[in-house]
């Protein structure tokens, strides 16, 4: 049975309630609103999610300038509170690609926005919105980057800012930011889901501007990325890619990008069948979207209990599944779910072509290579990863996937010895590994690209 989707129709006719061509639509009933005159997150008929719409969409030819505010003509001002963000590099990944076995592979690298996330492109619209409808206390739910962007920008806006956080469940470096930029953090005993919850809950009684994905404004500088793919995969191949892989938490990039494709279409800039294929992936021990794409639902259920080392999607109730399921269903893309070891390896692959991520970032990469293996990407197709924080963002997950120092006396001579004889990691991986050879379980790891990162974190647990 195909489930029956929200309506995410654009159209042409402009309601009474735009002002300057801008307005807000409810994907459920198609209410409409006006954009800034009152405070809202959801329809007030129907609680349904909003869009912001337009009346006048942008092909490429409009666009000029550098980083998020070069597409305004798509957006809802000229100019927001910026940092800058956006103009993010579009790795090659030559050795990746061909490991993995498809045509074209590029890694685009969000972790290179200011404070190291994607989250920068939504909160520099964001924040200038809560400037327009006349807010001074910024709030949001965090599992650590929207809490570091939204502290980073309320204090560039002069705003005070409030950021609920589960308690021991969000990497250092992301509380280190929020606290530098003056955050005030409070960590709930608590889920990510259930501190959002809270926050809705302040947001409805006016003590706080929600700066959630929840909210539709944050979504329009975020779907900023699919421009600037679209954009500069042409310029360097001539085509558009066939496919996107991206991380999935709250669903906020997969609707975004969605949205920004709509829109490219609605314009002329692109037809139908350029589209990409949006394609999810999310940690097994945080698959909602997953579960719905897999038996058909109409909408995600909640998951109470969620668990995985990548701390940025590690969440059980994405809000945006209501534009994001669609966005995946219609072209014709799927969602896949890796497990943590699968993220460790993908974060390692990445880094051996120079680029460094976070474990929630490459979640696409593992999940690219699981879909490939399984036969569901060709070998023909050009693909996008998505990589959403730095490496930097989770130093403890980093240092764990990555090399151990090696101790060795204050003398050139003792690091001459030391480099001229393989290490000791190595050489009992490669000796358990041939000793191992015709263990019956072997070529199995071996050949899925196991084997030996298996005997490795073996070697570094027991160490």
């Amino acid at each position: 049975m195909v489930p029956t989707m929200a309506d995410l129709q654009l159209t042409d006719d402009v309601p009474p309630v735009a002002d300057d061509g801008v307005w807000l639509a409810c994907i459920e009933c198609g209410e409409t609103f006006a954009p800034f005159d009152e405070i809202r997150y959801t329809c007030d008929h129907c609680d349904g999610l909003l869009e912001v719409r337009y009346d006048d969409l942008p092909t490429f030819d409009e666009f000029e300038g550098s980083g998020v505010w070069r597409y305004n003509a798509a957006l809802p001002f000229e100019e927001g509170i910026t940092l800058p963000e956006g103009d993010t590099p579009l790795h090659e990944m030559p050795r990746l690609k061909d490991d993995i076995g498809v045509d074209a592979l590029r890694v685009k690298h969000e972790g290179m926005n200011p404070t190291g996330s994607f989250k920068d492109r939504g909160m520099t619209v964001g924040v200038r919105v809560a400037q327009e409808v006349g807010v001074d206390r910024l709030a949001c739910a965090s599992t650590g980057n929207t809490s570091a962007a939204l502290a980073a920008y309320g204090a560039r806006g002069g705003m005070e800012t409030l950021v609920l956080l589960p308690a021991g469940k969000v990497a250092a470096g992301k509380i280190a930011q929020a606290s530098l930029h003056r955050a005030r953090i409070l960590e709930v005993d608590g889920n990510f889901d259930q501190c959002l919850d809270i926050v809705q809950d302040l947001a409805a009684r006016g003590e706080a501007y929600l700066l959630n994905s929840l909210n539709p404004f944050r979504l329009e500088g975020q779907k900023t990325i699919g421009l600037e793919i679209m954009e500069e995969f042409y310029a360097d191949n001539g085509e558009y890619p066939d496919r996107i892989v991206l991380p999935v938490g709250n669903a906020g990039n997969t609707a975004a990008l969605y949205k920004c494709f709509r829109e490219l279409v609605k314009a002329g800039a692109i037809t139908e069948e350029q589209v990409p294929k949006l394609t999810g992936v999310q940690a097994e021990g945080a698959a909602p979207m997953v579960e719905a794409i897999e038996n058909g639902y109409e909408d995600t259920r909640r998951w109470d209990d969620v668990e995985t080392r990548a701390t940025a999607i590690r969440i059980g109730n994405p809000v945006n599944a209501p534009k994001a399921l669609p966005g995946i269903r219609e072209t014709g893309g799927t969602a896949v779910a890796v497990s943590d070891e699968e993220i460790t390896e993908a974060q390692r692959d990445i880094a051996g072509e120079g680029v460094g991520v976070e474990p929630a970032s490459a979640a696409s990469v593992a999940g690219l290579r699981k879909l490939r293996r399984e036969g569901e990407v060709d070998s023909d197709e050009s693909v996008v990863c998505l990589t959403t924080g730095h490496l930097l963002k989770d130093p403890e997950a980093a240092a764990e996937a990555g090399n151990e120092p090696e101790p060795v006396a204050n003398s050139t001579e003792a690091v001459l010895d030391l480099i001229e004889e393989p290490s000791s990691v190595t050489e009992t991986i490669r000796r358990q590994a041939s000793k191992a050879a015709d263990a019956p379980l072997v070529p199995a790891l071996v050949a899925s690209g196991l084997g030996v990162a298996y005997l490795y974190r073996k070697l570094r647990s027991k160490k």
